[in-house]
């Protein structure tokens, strides 16, 4: 059997239980003790990109031994997520301040910009023809001032034609040498013909990734999915300081819309800063995600609020030249700004699991 890939989400106060379908992989509310899986499996994910706010890591739950709430840590969370998926799904998990999902993945939703409270999301990819997405994780050498350009070899970023977008996510930025890192990451893969976004997160869970198992929890570096593939297309813009209400956010996402991706098999990702949002908009909530959709109603929508954004204008046609938005050369690292990005999977089916 193969489906039409779909990847999907739920928000909620827990990130419980996995399902998947014949119409793509569901998040799924469920009890605090975590349920089993459910259903019959159709389509398994190999990658799991999941997003949750730091109150979701930090919370308390029920301990239905003990009959009352305990604190819960961010690797308990992690464990019960990873343990409802296959050992050889690639797991990425951030923790950011607040969270971008358009609930269960569905056009019929409307993305929402959650800046309080608990929440979350996962979006869970079954191989695809033609698709090929890794995981990445580069960590700062206190020995070492120079990173080790090799490591982009091993991780598919380099010497790889077929590479077209790279979401990037730095952990720790507040940590001595962390921007000048993050430089030496970013640098070698501002190429004309690869999209790079993402942004600065408070902390990432990466238990299936053999680079994370020995982290220190005080150490910084990079995380990040890389999409490989010939089919692939995208486009990013970039909102600055000066887009500050509805007009301007608009038009912003309106040079997105120009830039003619399909979207069907598309996904929208919305990277913006803590200081934007409703404060921003001077209380007026979800201001970038209604633009997004009033462009887009049919791509669902995802991404956090955090530290620090990557990203630049940066729109790409069918035969993959670039075609820039203005004359300035790029500069991928902002604060006060927020990076839309655009990511189409082709025609591409789901393989059977």
């Amino acid at each position: 059997m193969s489906v039409k890939p779909k990847p999907t989400a739920r928000t909620g106060r827990s990130l419980d239980s996995v399902k998947t379908s014949g119409q793509g992989a569901k998040l799924q509310s469920c009890p605090r003790s975590c349920g089993a899986w459910v259903g019959s499996v159709h389509v398994l994910p190999q990658t799991v990109l999941y997003i949750a706010d730091a109150e979701t890591f930090s919370g308390h739950e029920e301990c239905h031994e003990q009959k009352k709430a305990r604190k819960r840590n961010s690797k308990e969370t992690a464990l019960a997520l990873e343990k409802l998926l296959p050992k050889r799904c690639q797991v990425l998990g951030l923790v950011t301040p607040g969270i971008v999902v358009t609930p269960m993945g569905s056009s019929s939703n409307q993305p929402q910009e959650i800046e309080e409270g608990e929440a979350g999301f996962a979006l869970l990819f079954p191989k695809m023809d033609g698709v090929k997405i890794h995981t990445f994780h580069f960590s700062k050498d206190v020995k070492n001032r120079v990173f080790d350009e090799n490591k982009f070899a091993e991780a598919g970023l380099k010497n790889n034609p077929d590479l077209r977008v790279v979401l990037l996510f730095g952990y720790n930025s507040w940590k001595s040498g962390a921007t000048r890192f993050l430089h030496q990451i970013v640098n070698p893969l501002n190429e004309k013909s690869i999209i790079l976004a993402g942004g600065q997160v408070e902390s990432f869970t990466s238990l299936t990734s053999e680079n994370a198992q020995a982290q220190p929890g005080d150490a910084c570096g990079v995380v990040g999915l890389a999409f490989s593939g010939p089919q692939i297309q995208s486009a990013t813009v970039l909102l600055d300081q000066d887009v500050a209400d509805e007009r301007t956010a608009e038009a912003a996402v309106q040079r997105l819309k120009a830039a003619n991706i399909p979207e069907h098999n598309t996904l929208g990702f919305m990277f913006a800063c803590v200081g934007r949002g409703y404060r921003h908009y001077k209380t007026k909530r979800n201001m970038e995600a209604d633009a997004f959709r009033k462009f887009f109603p049919n791509v669902p929508l995802f991404g956090f609020f955090g530290h620090g954004e990557i990203g630049c204008d940066r729109i790409v046609t069918g035969n993959f030249v670039l075609r820039e938005c203005n004359d300035i050369k790029d500069d991928l690292l902002h604060g006060y700004t927020t990076v839309m990005t655009l990511i189409h999977f082709g025609s591409t089916k789901a393989s059977q699991a």
